[in-house]
């Protein structure tokens, strides 16, 4: 399942998560984001250990500053509450789980 994540929840789903969270910042103008969408929706239906949330970085601008977040998408990997990997860029579902992959 794939989750909207907000500063409301964000804690919750991403920073006090035991496993690993996909973590997808994102904008409803940004074509390559639009392009990542699928690729998204696909891993979170795939991925049944892997939180999988998205953040508009429109309406959640405090979290994508918090993350450093300067070009969309960014795609960050969370394990144990911790950033331990970060794309920019669209990234193809191979290479994202690779990447998740790479931390279980």
């Amino acid at each position: 399942m794939e989750f909207e994540i907000t500063k409301d929840n964000f804690e919750e789903l991403v920073t006090k998560n035991t496993g690993l969270a996909l973590v997808d910042f994102w904008a409803t103008w940004c074509g390559p984001c639009m392009m990542e969408a699928p690729v998204i929706e696909e891993l979170a239906n795939e991925l049944d250990d892997v939180t999988v949330g998205k953040i508009n970085v429109d309406t959640e601008s405090d979290l994508a500053m918090m993350y450093g977040v300067m070009s969309i998408p960014t795609i960050m990997l969370f394990k144990n509450g911790e950033c331990v990997n970060t794309c920019v860029g669209y990234r193809s579902k191979e290479e994202l789980l690779e990447i998740v992959e790479k931390y279980r």
